[in-house]
């Protein structure tokens, strides 16, 4: 007798049966995210180079953002597990975020890029200050910042889920609406 696997039984590719990458990625694309730069500092790139900074400043932009808890504060972002940041932050366990204004695409195209150019070059022109306990950049004009530090890091599929304790919280800019990801695109209310 032939046994039929169940609906959500998985297959091999760890997707159940039935859903294709594309149609996960295409039902997810309708779920509106807001979009934030994520950032952290890491030792010199070049330790040998006495022109080099004493940290380098990297960033990434996410739209898997969210609360987690209130008490005590929690947030949590997902990071594709081997990008830059996912192994930045395996390391260094002080992180910051600015949630980004509709004004600021810019910033988030410009952090999103596959194949970009250094970070240090990328945070050249773009208005920010450092975080007080983290040192990390917080983008100026952001609706929001946080600093955070890492208190659990999950493996998630090709992710890392990782929650971080918000140190500090601020709302610097009150003026203009939320950065919005919807349908593979940067969005504005209204």
């Amino acid at each position: 007798m032939l046994k039929t696997p169940s609906p959500t039984a998985p297959l091999p590719s760890g997707h159940a049966e039935g859903v294709s990458n594309d149609e996960f990625r295409a039902a997810m694309s309708r779920l509106a995210a807001g979009v934030v730069l994520v950032t952290a500092q890491e030792p010199p790139l070049d330790p040998d180079d006495p022109q080099a900074p004493g940290v380098e400043d990297v960033g990434m932009t996410a739209t898997a953002f969210l609360s987690v808890s209130l008490d005590p504060p929690l947030v949590l972002v997902s990071l594709r597990e081997g990008a830059r940041m996912d192994d930045l932050l395996a390391e260094q366990p002080l992180w910051a975020v600015s949630v980004l204004a509709e004004s600021q695409r810019h910033i988030a195209g410009r952090f999103a890029m596959k194949g970009r150019i250094s970070d240090r070059l990328l945070f050249e022109d773009i208005p920010y200050s450092r975080g007080e306990v983290t040192g990390a950049p917080l983008v100026g004009g952001a609706l929001a910042t946080l600093e955070c530090r890492t208190e659990q890091r999950v493996a998630a599929g090709d992710h890392t889920l990782v929650i971080g304790r918000v140190l500090t919280a601020r709302v610097p800019s009150a003026e203009g609406g939320p950065l919005l990801y919807f349908r593979g695109r940067y969005r504005q209310l209204g």
